[in-house]
Protein backbone atom coordinates (compact mmCIF):
# COMPACT_ATOMS: atom_id res chain seq x y z
CA UNK A 1 0.00 0.00 0.00
CA UNK A 2 1.41 3.35 -0.93
CA UNK A 3 0.56 5.24 2.42
CA UNK A 4 2.74 8.10 3.55
CA UNK A 5 3.91 7.17 6.93
CA UNK A 6 4.98 10.42 7.88
CA UNK A 7 2.14 11.86 7.64
CA UNK A 8 -0.05 8.92 8.90
CA UNK A 9 2.23 9.24 12.06
CA UNK A 10 1.95 12.62 12.61
CA UNK A 11 -1.71 12.38 12.45
CA UNK A 12 -1.74 9.56 14.26
CA UNK A 13 0.37 11.64 17.11
CA UNK A 14 -2.15 14.52 16.95
CA UNK A 15 -5.15 12.54 17.58
CA UNK A 16 -3.39 10.03 20.27
CA UNK A 17 -2.53 13.42 22.02
CA UNK A 18 -5.89 14.94 22.21
CA UNK A 19 -7.30 11.26 23.53
CA UNK A 20 -4.70 11.24 26.39
CA UNK A 21 -5.85 14.55 27.27
CA UNK A 22 -8.89 13.31 27.36
CA UNK A 23 -8.37 10.65 29.15
CA UNK A 24 -6.37 12.53 31.94
CA UNK A 25 -9.40 15.29 32.38
CA UNK A 26 -11.79 12.32 32.80
CA UNK A 27 -9.43 10.14 35.56
CA UNK A 28 -8.00 13.71 37.54
CA UNK A 29 -11.62 14.31 38.19
CA UNK A 30 -12.93 10.69 38.80
CA UNK A 31 -9.66 10.40 41.33
CA UNK A 32 -10.44 13.82 42.99
CA UNK A 33 -14.16 12.61 43.08
CA UNK A 34 -12.63 9.19 44.83
CA UNK A 35 -10.59 10.95 47.35
CA UNK A 36 -13.07 13.39 48.91
CA UNK A 37 -15.89 10.84 48.74
CA UNK A 38 -14.70 7.10 49.07
CA UNK A 39 -11.46 7.28 50.31
CA UNK A 40 -7.78 7.17 49.84
CA UNK A 41 -7.75 2.81 50.43
CA UNK A 42 -10.13 2.47 47.59
CA UNK A 43 -8.17 4.58 45.56
CA UNK A 44 -5.11 2.72 46.14
CA UNK A 45 -6.47 -0.81 45.15
CA UNK A 46 -8.01 0.27 42.13
CA UNK A 47 -5.41 2.53 40.46
CA UNK A 48 -2.30 0.45 41.56
CA UNK A 49 -3.21 -3.18 42.36
CA UNK A 50 -6.11 -3.82 39.80
CA UNK A 51 -4.57 -1.70 36.95
CA UNK A 52 -1.54 -3.16 37.41
CA UNK A 53 -2.88 -6.20 36.70
CA UNK A 54 -4.52 -5.19 33.58
CA UNK A 55 -1.28 -3.42 32.54
CA UNK A 56 0.53 -7.13 33.57
CA UNK A 57 -1.54 -8.99 31.23
CA UNK A 58 -2.22 -6.96 28.15
CA UNK A 59 1.52 -6.26 28.07
CA UNK A 60 2.88 -9.52 28.19
CA UNK A 61 0.28 -10.91 25.88
CA UNK A 62 0.15 -8.18 23.18
CA UNK A 63 3.53 -6.30 22.94
CA UNK A 64 5.45 -8.20 21.62
CA UNK A 65 2.96 -9.93 19.16
CA UNK A 66 2.16 -6.45 17.58
CA UNK A 67 5.96 -4.86 17.34
CA UNK A 68 6.61 -8.17 15.44
CA UNK A 69 4.13 -7.95 13.30
CA UNK A 70 4.19 -4.45 12.53
CA UNK A 71 7.81 -5.08 11.51
CA UNK A 72 7.17 -8.04 9.12
CA UNK A 73 4.42 -5.83 7.05
CA UNK A 74 7.67 -3.59 6.05
CA UNK A 75 10.62 -5.99 6.14
CA UNK A 76 9.20 -8.94 5.47
CA UNK A 77 6.29 -8.28 3.25
CA UNK A 78 7.34 -11.29 0.73
CA UNK A 79 8.35 -13.87 4.06
CA UNK A 80 5.08 -13.40 5.71
CA UNK A 81 1.75 -13.24 4.12
CA UNK A 82 -1.88 -11.86 6.08
CA UNK A 83 -2.95 -14.78 6.72
CA UNK A 84 -0.11 -15.59 9.20
CA UNK A 85 -0.26 -12.16 10.52
CA UNK A 86 -4.24 -12.80 11.36
CA UNK A 87 -3.10 -16.22 12.62
CA UNK A 88 -0.24 -14.83 14.79
CA UNK A 89 -2.42 -11.58 15.97
CA UNK A 90 -4.95 -14.46 17.95
CA UNK A 91 -2.01 -16.08 19.63
CA UNK A 92 -2.32 -12.91 21.85
CA UNK A 93 -5.83 -14.72 23.52
CA UNK A 94 -4.82 -18.51 24.77
CA UNK A 95 -1.49 -16.41 25.97
CA UNK A 96 -3.59 -14.09 27.71
CA UNK A 97 -5.18 -16.86 29.52
CA UNK A 98 -1.98 -19.09 30.52
CA UNK A 99 -0.63 -15.94 31.76
CA UNK A 100 -3.89 -14.85 33.39
CA UNK A 101 -3.38 -18.33 36.16
CA UNK A 102 -0.32 -17.89 37.68
CA UNK A 103 -0.80 -14.01 37.72
CA UNK A 104 -4.46 -14.19 39.62
CA UNK A 105 -2.73 -16.51 42.26
CA UNK A 106 -0.19 -13.84 42.23
CA UNK A 107 -2.66 -11.15 42.93
CA UNK A 108 -5.24 -13.57 45.40
CA UNK A 109 -2.64 -14.92 48.11
CA UNK A 110 0.85 -13.53 47.48
CA UNK A 111 0.68 -10.02 46.97
CA UNK A 112 -0.08 -7.78 50.74
CA UNK A 113 -3.06 -8.26 51.72
CA UNK A 114 -6.37 -5.67 51.38
CA UNK A 115 -8.35 -4.87 54.17
CA UNK A 116 -10.92 -7.40 55.08
CA UNK A 117 -13.91 -5.01 54.20
CA UNK A 118 -12.75 -4.68 50.68
CA UNK A 119 -11.91 -8.72 50.28
CA UNK A 120 -14.81 -9.92 48.60
CA UNK A 121 -14.93 -7.17 45.72
CA UNK A 122 -11.07 -7.19 45.62
CA UNK A 123 -11.45 -10.57 44.63
CA UNK A 124 -14.37 -10.09 41.89
CA UNK A 125 -12.19 -7.34 40.92
CA UNK A 126 -9.53 -9.41 40.16
CA UNK A 127 -11.38 -12.27 37.88
CA UNK A 128 -13.28 -9.23 36.30
CA UNK A 129 -9.72 -7.55 35.07
CA UNK A 130 -8.27 -10.59 33.67
CA UNK A 131 -11.74 -11.50 31.91
CA UNK A 132 -11.48 -8.06 30.20
CA UNK A 133 -7.80 -8.56 29.14
CA UNK A 134 -9.15 -11.68 27.52
CA UNK A 135 -11.92 -10.21 25.35
CA UNK A 136 -10.54 -6.83 24.81
CA UNK A 137 -7.16 -9.38 23.29
CA UNK A 138 -10.27 -11.26 20.94
CA UNK A 139 -10.32 -7.72 18.91
CA UNK A 140 -6.44 -7.45 18.64
CA UNK A 141 -6.43 -8.91 14.71
CA UNK A 142 -8.82 -6.18 13.16
CA UNK A 143 -7.12 -3.72 15.76
CA UNK A 144 -3.40 -4.65 14.11
CA UNK A 145 -5.05 -3.84 10.65
CA UNK A 146 -6.16 -0.72 11.67
CA UNK A 147 -2.44 0.38 12.66
CA UNK A 148 -0.81 -0.60 9.74
CA UNK A 149 -3.75 0.46 7.22
CA UNK A 150 -3.21 3.42 9.28
CA UNK A 151 -7.05 3.72 10.02
CA UNK A 152 -6.43 6.55 12.86
CA UNK A 153 -9.40 8.45 13.90
CA UNK A 154 -11.10 4.74 13.94
CA UNK A 155 -8.47 4.02 16.38
CA UNK A 156 -8.90 6.87 18.68
CA UNK A 157 -12.78 7.38 18.68
CA UNK A 158 -12.59 3.19 19.16
CA UNK A 159 -10.60 4.75 22.62
CA UNK A 160 -12.06 7.42 23.74
CA UNK A 161 -15.77 6.08 23.79
CA UNK A 162 -13.97 2.55 25.77
CA UNK A 163 -13.14 5.37 28.10
CA UNK A 164 -16.32 6.90 27.90
CA UNK A 165 -18.19 4.05 28.58
CA UNK A 166 -16.10 2.98 31.67
CA UNK A 167 -16.04 6.39 33.56
CA UNK A 168 -19.88 6.59 32.86
CA UNK A 169 -20.86 3.17 34.38
CA UNK A 170 -18.51 3.11 37.15
CA UNK A 171 -19.97 6.88 37.91
CA UNK A 172 -23.52 5.29 38.13
CA UNK A 173 -22.88 2.65 40.22
CA UNK A 174 -21.00 4.86 42.54
CA UNK A 175 -23.01 7.92 43.24
CA UNK A 176 -25.74 5.12 43.99
CA UNK A 177 -23.72 3.10 46.30
CA UNK A 178 -20.51 4.68 47.28
CA UNK A 179 -19.58 1.37 49.16
CA UNK A 180 -19.45 -0.98 45.68
CA UNK A 181 -16.74 0.89 44.26
CA UNK A 182 -14.52 -1.34 43.81
CA UNK A 183 -17.01 -3.38 42.47
CA UNK A 184 -18.47 -0.34 40.28
CA UNK A 185 -14.29 -0.67 38.83
CA UNK A 186 -14.57 -4.01 37.79
CA UNK A 187 -17.99 -3.90 36.12
CA UNK A 188 -17.37 -0.84 34.38
CA UNK A 189 -14.15 -2.32 32.42
CA UNK A 190 -16.11 -5.50 31.48
CA UNK A 191 -19.07 -3.36 29.89
CA UNK A 192 -16.28 -1.09 28.26
CA UNK A 193 -14.28 -3.82 26.62
CA UNK A 194 -17.27 -4.73 24.62
CA UNK A 195 -16.59 -1.32 22.66
CA UNK A 196 -13.42 -2.75 21.36
CA UNK A 197 -15.17 -5.52 19.98
CA UNK A 198 -18.14 -4.07 18.82
CA UNK A 199 -16.17 -1.09 17.41
CA UNK A 200 -13.73 -2.92 15.90
CA UNK A 201 -15.90 -5.81 13.78
CA UNK A 202 -18.60 -3.67 13.03
CA UNK A 203 -16.43 -0.99 11.24
CA UNK A 204 -14.97 -3.65 9.35
CA UNK A 205 -18.23 -5.34 8.76
CA UNK A 206 -19.28 -2.11 7.19
CA UNK A 207 -16.24 -1.51 5.57
CA UNK A 208 -15.47 -4.73 3.72
CA UNK A 209 -18.96 -4.81 2.23
CA UNK A 210 -18.52 -1.34 1.03
CA UNK A 211 -15.05 -1.85 -0.61
CA UNK A 212 -16.36 -5.23 -2.26
CA UNK A 213 -18.44 -3.27 -4.20
CA UNK A 214 -16.37 -2.11 -6.30
CA UNK A 215 -13.66 0.07 -7.52
CA UNK A 216 -15.75 3.11 -8.40
CA UNK A 217 -17.84 2.81 -5.24
CA UNK A 218 -14.31 2.14 -3.38
CA UNK A 219 -13.11 5.32 -4.28
CA UNK A 220 -15.63 7.57 -3.62
CA UNK A 221 -15.88 5.80 -0.04
CA UNK A 222 -12.10 6.75 0.49
CA UNK A 223 -12.47 10.36 -0.42
CA UNK A 224 -15.63 10.78 1.45
CA UNK A 225 -14.99 9.14 4.97
CA UNK A 226 -13.84 9.83 7.77
CA UNK A 227 -11.12 7.17 7.84
CA UNK A 228 -7.84 7.94 5.40
CA UNK A 229 -6.88 4.46 4.06
CA UNK A 230 -3.57 5.17 1.72
CA UNK A 231 -4.72 4.36 -1.83
CA UNK A 232 -7.19 1.45 -0.61
CA UNK A 233 -6.00 -0.91 -3.76
CA UNK A 234 -4.55 -3.91 -1.44
CA UNK A 235 -6.80 -4.27 1.27
CA UNK A 236 -6.58 -7.78 1.20
CA UNK A 237 -9.70 -8.89 3.69
CA UNK A 238 -12.79 -9.91 1.69
CA UNK A 239 -14.91 -10.78 4.32
CA UNK A 240 -15.28 -10.38 8.02
CA UNK A 241 -14.21 -13.62 8.75
CA UNK A 242 -10.68 -13.36 7.78
CA UNK A 243 -10.02 -11.68 10.70
CA UNK A 244 -10.51 -15.01 12.17
CA UNK A 245 -7.97 -17.53 12.62
CA UNK A 246 -7.17 -20.20 9.88
CA UNK A 247 -10.32 -18.71 7.44
CA UNK A 248 -8.23 -16.39 5.39
CA UNK A 249 -6.44 -17.90 2.17
CA UNK A 250 -2.87 -18.99 3.01
CA UNK A 251 -0.59 -21.33 0.81
CA UNK A 252 1.41 -21.18 3.55
CA UNK A 253 1.88 -22.29 6.64
CA UNK A 254 -0.41 -21.60 9.56
CA UNK A 255 2.40 -19.48 11.41
CA UNK A 256 5.55 -17.53 10.02
CA UNK A 257 9.04 -19.32 11.19
CA UNK A 258 11.11 -16.50 11.40
CA UNK A 259 8.22 -14.11 12.63
CA UNK A 260 8.02 -16.59 15.66
CA UNK A 261 11.57 -15.62 16.22
CA UNK A 262 11.64 -11.94 15.82
CA UNK A 263 8.24 -12.77 18.84
CA UNK A 264 10.46 -14.32 21.03
CA UNK A 265 12.48 -12.02 21.43
CA UNK A 266 10.45 -8.92 22.01
CA UNK A 267 8.75 -11.73 24.60
CA UNK A 268 11.93 -11.27 26.35
CA UNK A 269 12.30 -7.60 26.44
CA UNK A 270 8.51 -7.11 26.81
CA UNK A 271 8.81 -9.18 30.17
CA UNK A 272 11.61 -6.69 31.12
CA UNK A 273 10.11 -3.44 30.00
CA UNK A 274 7.21 -4.16 31.53
CA UNK A 275 9.19 -4.39 35.23
CA UNK A 276 10.69 -1.37 34.62
CA UNK A 277 7.42 0.58 33.73
CA UNK A 278 5.62 -0.56 36.48
CA UNK A 279 8.38 -1.33 38.71
CA UNK A 280 7.29 1.29 41.46
CA UNK A 281 3.98 -0.58 41.46
CA UNK A 282 5.49 -4.23 41.88
CA UNK A 283 7.78 -2.77 44.75
CA UNK A 284 4.78 -1.73 46.31
CA UNK A 285 2.69 -4.72 45.44
CA UNK A 286 5.12 -7.38 46.72
CA UNK A 287 6.52 -5.60 49.81
CA UNK A 288 4.09 -3.49 52.17
CA UNK A 289 6.50 -0.38 52.21
CA UNK A 290 3.47 1.64 51.55
CA UNK A 291 -0.28 1.39 52.73
CA UNK A 292 -3.10 1.67 50.45
CA UNK A 293 -3.63 5.27 51.27
CA UNK A 294 -0.22 6.25 50.80
CA UNK A 295 0.06 4.25 47.69
CA UNK A 296 -2.77 6.35 46.19
CA UNK A 297 -1.08 9.65 47.59
CA UNK A 298 1.83 8.62 45.28
CA UNK A 299 0.18 7.39 42.28
CA UNK A 300 -2.28 10.15 42.28
CA UNK A 301 1.32 12.72 42.10
CA UNK A 302 2.83 10.34 39.64
CA UNK A 303 -0.23 9.99 37.44
CA UNK A 304 -0.03 14.05 37.60
CA UNK A 305 3.92 13.86 37.22
CA UNK A 306 3.60 11.79 33.82
CA UNK A 307 1.08 13.95 32.18
CA UNK A 308 3.59 15.12 29.79
CA UNK A 309 4.93 11.57 29.14
CA UNK A 310 1.04 10.45 28.88
CA UNK A 311 -0.37 12.44 26.52
CA UNK A 312 2.56 13.82 24.93
CA UNK A 313 5.76 11.73 24.93
CA UNK A 314 3.76 8.45 24.43
CA UNK A 315 2.17 9.44 21.41
CA UNK A 316 4.82 10.83 19.71
CA UNK A 317 7.12 7.62 20.92
CA UNK A 318 4.46 5.04 19.81
CA UNK A 319 4.18 7.26 15.71
CA UNK A 320 7.73 7.64 15.58
CA UNK A 321 8.29 3.88 16.33
CA UNK A 322 5.87 2.80 13.54
CA UNK A 323 7.45 5.70 11.25
CA UNK A 324 10.65 4.96 11.56
CA UNK A 325 9.57 0.82 11.25
CA UNK A 326 8.34 1.54 7.80
CA UNK A 327 11.57 3.75 7.00
CA UNK A 328 15.03 2.41 8.21
CA UNK A 329 15.07 -1.38 7.28
CA UNK A 330 16.35 -4.03 10.21
CA UNK A 331 18.25 -6.14 8.67
CA UNK A 332 20.43 -3.67 6.42
CA UNK A 333 23.40 -1.49 7.82
CA UNK A 334 22.24 2.37 7.78
CA UNK A 335 24.56 3.61 4.98
CA UNK A 336 23.70 0.73 3.08
CA UNK A 337 20.18 1.90 2.41
CA UNK A 338 18.51 4.36 0.53
CA UNK A 339 19.77 7.69 1.46
CA UNK A 340 16.47 9.90 0.71
CA UNK A 341 15.05 7.24 4.11
CA UNK A 342 18.08 7.99 6.00
CA UNK A 343 18.08 11.65 5.72
CA UNK A 344 14.34 12.20 6.95
CA UNK A 345 14.76 9.26 9.40
CA UNK A 346 17.75 11.29 10.73
CA UNK A 347 16.00 14.99 10.77
CA UNK A 348 12.59 12.99 11.92
CA UNK A 349 14.95 11.80 14.97
CA UNK A 350 16.75 15.15 15.48
CA UNK A 351 13.51 16.95 15.51
CA UNK A 352 11.90 14.84 17.94
CA UNK A 353 14.38 15.00 20.05
CA UNK A 354 15.15 18.32 20.45
CA UNK A 355 11.10 18.70 20.93
CA UNK A 356 10.77 16.34 23.24
CA UNK A 357 13.94 17.46 25.52
CA UNK A 358 12.50 21.09 25.46
CA UNK A 359 9.14 20.17 26.49
CA UNK A 360 11.27 18.09 29.45
CA UNK A 361 13.28 21.12 30.41
CA UNK A 362 10.58 22.95 30.76
CA UNK A 363 8.64 21.18 32.90
CA UNK A 364 11.58 20.43 34.95
CA UNK A 365 12.43 24.31 35.78
CA UNK A 366 8.78 25.52 36.62
CA UNK A 367 7.84 22.11 38.33
CA UNK A 368 10.44 23.45 40.85
CA UNK A 369 8.45 26.32 41.58
CA UNK A 370 4.51 25.35 41.01
CA UNK A 371 4.63 21.76 42.76
CA UNK A 372 2.96 23.06 45.81
CA UNK A 373 0.28 25.32 44.37
CA UNK A 374 -0.94 22.81 41.87
CA UNK A 375 -0.96 19.95 44.31
CA UNK A 376 -3.12 22.46 46.93
CA UNK A 377 -5.71 23.46 43.89
CA UNK A 378 -6.30 19.87 43.52
CA UNK A 379 -6.15 18.02 46.76
CA UNK A 380 -6.90 20.92 48.99
CA UNK A 381 -4.64 21.82 52.61
CA UNK A 382 -5.07 18.00 53.97
CA UNK A 383 -3.78 16.23 50.67
CA UNK A 384 -0.21 18.64 50.70
CA UNK A 385 0.15 18.27 54.47
CA UNK A 386 3.82 17.03 55.12
CA UNK A 387 5.04 18.16 52.18
CA UNK A 388 5.85 14.12 51.11
CA UNK A 389 3.39 15.21 47.48
CA UNK A 390 5.12 18.16 47.02
CA UNK A 391 8.35 16.96 47.37
CA UNK A 392 7.38 13.64 45.06
CA UNK A 393 5.65 15.99 42.34
CA UNK A 394 9.50 18.02 41.86
CA UNK A 395 11.68 15.06 41.73
CA UNK A 396 9.01 13.94 39.44
CA UNK A 397 9.68 16.89 37.02
CA UNK A 398 13.32 15.43 36.84
CA UNK A 399 12.12 11.80 36.11
CA UNK A 400 10.18 13.96 32.77
CA UNK A 401 13.22 15.03 31.50
CA UNK A 402 14.50 11.79 31.37
CA UNK A 403 11.71 10.29 30.12
CA UNK A 404 11.25 12.65 27.32
CA UNK A 405 14.84 11.83 26.27
CA UNK A 406 14.69 7.93 26.63
CA UNK A 407 11.08 7.26 25.19
CA UNK A 408 12.55 8.90 21.64
CA UNK A 409 16.07 7.29 21.36
CA UNK A 410 15.27 3.89 22.88
CA UNK A 411 11.92 3.72 20.40
CA UNK A 412 14.33 4.41 17.79
CA UNK A 413 16.65 1.88 18.49
CA UNK A 414 13.92 -0.74 19.07
CA UNK A 415 12.36 0.17 15.98
CA UNK A 416 16.15 -0.39 13.98
CA UNK A 417 17.51 -3.53 15.90
CA UNK A 418 17.95 -6.63 14.43
CA UNK A 419 16.70 -9.55 16.53
CA UNK A 420 20.40 -10.33 17.40
CA UNK A 421 20.76 -6.95 18.62
CA UNK A 422 17.88 -7.39 20.66
CA UNK A 423 18.58 -10.38 21.97
CA UNK A 424 21.97 -9.18 23.14
CA UNK A 425 19.83 -5.47 24.25
CA UNK A 426 17.66 -8.38 26.26
CA UNK A 427 20.57 -9.32 28.64
CA UNK A 428 21.27 -5.99 29.29
CA UNK A 429 17.52 -5.24 30.09
CA UNK A 430 17.57 -7.58 32.95
CA UNK A 431 20.58 -6.08 34.36
CA UNK A 432 18.50 -2.62 34.50
CA UNK A 433 15.59 -4.74 35.76
CA UNK A 434 16.93 -6.46 38.25
CA UNK A 435 19.27 -3.23 39.85
CA UNK A 436 16.19 -0.93 39.17
CA UNK A 437 13.88 -3.35 41.71
CA UNK A 438 17.00 -3.17 44.08
CA UNK A 439 17.06 0.21 44.06
CA UNK A 440 13.68 0.98 44.65
CA UNK A 441 13.60 -1.41 47.57
CA UNK A 442 16.53 -0.07 48.91
CA UNK A 443 15.99 4.12 48.16
CA UNK A 444 12.61 3.59 49.22
CA UNK A 445 13.71 1.84 53.06
CA UNK A 446 16.01 5.08 53.11
CA UNK A 447 13.79 7.74 51.63
CA UNK A 448 10.57 6.63 51.19
CA UNK A 449 8.41 7.15 48.31
CA UNK A 450 10.82 9.65 46.23
CA UNK A 451 12.88 6.64 46.63
CA UNK A 452 11.09 5.20 43.66
CA UNK A 453 11.70 8.24 41.81
CA UNK A 454 15.09 8.13 42.55
CA UNK A 455 15.75 4.45 41.15
CA UNK A 456 14.03 5.15 37.89
CA UNK A 457 15.66 8.16 37.52
CA UNK A 458 18.87 6.45 37.58
CA UNK A 459 17.41 3.26 35.55
CA UNK A 460 16.56 5.86 32.80
CA UNK A 461 20.06 7.55 33.02
CA UNK A 462 21.80 4.33 32.00
CA UNK A 463 19.38 2.85 29.40
CA UNK A 464 19.87 6.70 27.49
CA UNK A 465 23.35 5.97 27.79
CA UNK A 466 22.92 2.81 26.00
CA UNK A 467 20.57 3.95 23.11
CA UNK A 468 22.53 7.22 22.53
CA UNK A 469 25.66 5.24 21.96
CA UNK A 470 23.91 2.86 19.71
CA UNK A 471 22.60 5.64 17.18
CA UNK A 472 25.97 7.68 17.66
CA UNK A 473 27.40 4.64 15.84
CA UNK A 474 24.66 3.87 13.45
CA UNK A 475 25.14 7.38 12.02
CA UNK A 476 28.53 7.93 11.76
CA UNK A 477 29.48 6.02 8.83
CA UNK A 478 27.11 8.46 7.32
CA UNK A 479 28.31 11.79 8.82
CA UNK A 480 24.45 12.58 10.00
CA UNK A 481 24.21 13.18 14.23
CA UNK A 482 20.48 13.65 14.72
CA UNK A 483 21.84 13.55 18.72
CA UNK A 484 22.14 17.15 18.17
CA UNK A 485 18.78 17.62 18.92
CA UNK A 486 19.29 16.86 22.45
CA UNK A 487 20.93 19.71 23.03
CA UNK A 488 18.59 22.99 23.88
CA UNK A 489 19.29 25.97 22.06
CA UNK A 490 22.20 28.74 24.03
CA UNK A 491 19.55 31.45 24.31
CA UNK A 492 16.67 28.85 25.40
CA UNK A 493 18.84 27.28 28.14
CA UNK A 494 19.62 31.02 29.53
CA UNK A 495 15.87 32.32 28.75
CA UNK A 496 15.04 28.78 31.68
CA UNK A 497 17.21 29.59 34.23
CA UNK A 498 16.88 33.48 34.05
CA UNK A 499 12.75 32.51 34.57
CA UNK A 500 12.87 29.58 36.56
CA UNK A 501 15.03 31.20 39.24
CA UNK A 502 12.52 34.45 38.84
CA UNK A 503 9.51 31.91 39.67
CA UNK A 504 11.32 30.23 42.39
CA UNK A 505 11.78 33.37 44.21
CA UNK A 506 7.98 34.58 43.99
CA UNK A 507 7.21 30.70 45.33
CA UNK A 508 9.08 32.14 48.96
CA UNK A 509 7.19 35.25 48.74
CA UNK A 510 3.42 35.90 49.85
CA UNK A 511 2.39 36.27 46.40
CA UNK A 512 -1.56 35.59 45.73
CA UNK A 513 -2.11 32.10 44.04
CA UNK A 514 -3.57 34.02 41.17
CA UNK A 515 -0.39 36.49 40.53
CA UNK A 516 1.47 33.94 41.49
CA UNK A 517 0.62 31.86 38.18
CA UNK A 518 0.00 35.00 36.00
CA UNK A 519 4.22 35.13 36.28
CA UNK A 520 4.58 31.62 35.27
CA UNK A 521 2.36 31.73 32.54
CA UNK A 522 4.09 34.94 31.39
CA UNK A 523 7.48 32.76 32.01
CA UNK A 524 6.48 30.27 29.90
CA UNK A 525 5.34 31.94 26.91
CA UNK A 526 8.71 33.90 27.24
CA UNK A 527 11.01 31.13 27.03
CA UNK A 528 8.63 29.66 24.22
CA UNK A 529 8.97 32.56 22.04
CA UNK A 530 12.82 32.44 22.48
CA UNK A 531 12.79 28.91 21.35
CA UNK A 532 9.92 29.49 18.63
CA UNK A 533 13.17 31.99 17.53
CA UNK A 534 15.86 29.55 18.02
CA UNK A 535 13.98 26.62 16.06
CA UNK A 536 12.48 28.95 13.41
CA UNK A 537 12.54 26.55 10.55
CA UNK A 538 11.41 23.51 12.43
CA UNK A 539 8.68 25.75 13.52
CA UNK A 540 7.63 26.58 9.89
CA UNK A 541 7.96 22.63 8.96
CA UNK A 542 5.36 21.86 11.85
CA UNK A 543 3.30 24.51 10.56
CA UNK A 544 3.33 23.38 7.06
CA UNK A 545 2.59 19.70 8.31
CA UNK A 546 -0.23 20.68 10.48
CA UNK A 547 -1.98 22.38 8.05
CA UNK A 548 -2.12 19.13 6.26
CA UNK A 549 -3.25 17.30 8.91
CA UNK A 550 -6.03 19.76 9.09
CA UNK A 551 -6.71 20.32 5.48
CA UNK A 552 -7.22 15.82 5.63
Amino acid sequence: MQRNVLHSSLLSAAFSIVFQMICRVLTFAINAFIVRNVGREVLGIMNVRLLLLESTLLFLSREAFNRAGLSATTQQRDKCSWAQLINQMWLTVPTCAVICIPCIYIWLHLLSPVDERFNTQYQFGCYAMALSCVIELCAEAPSFVTQVFCFVRLRIILNTLYILVRSAVFLWIVINDKSAAINAFALAQLVSTATIILGNYGFFYFYIRRFNEGQERRDIYSKQEFIKNGDGNDFPFKKITDFLPGFMENDGKFLNTELQSLTLSFVKQGVLKQILTEGEKYVMSVSPVLTFSEQATYDVVNNLGSLAARFIFRPIEDSSYFFFTQTIARDIELHKQNRDNILQAAKVLRNLSLAVTSIGLLALTFGQSYSHTILLLYGGPDFVAGGLPQRLLQWHCLAIYFLAINGITEGYMFATNTSKDIDKYNYLMAVFSVSFLILSYILTSWLGPVGFIFANCINMFCRICYSTRFIFRQYKPTGLNPLLGLLPGKWFAMTLLATGTFCKYLSYCSTPILVFFIYGFLSVVCCLIVWTIENSDLVKLAWRYGRRLKTD
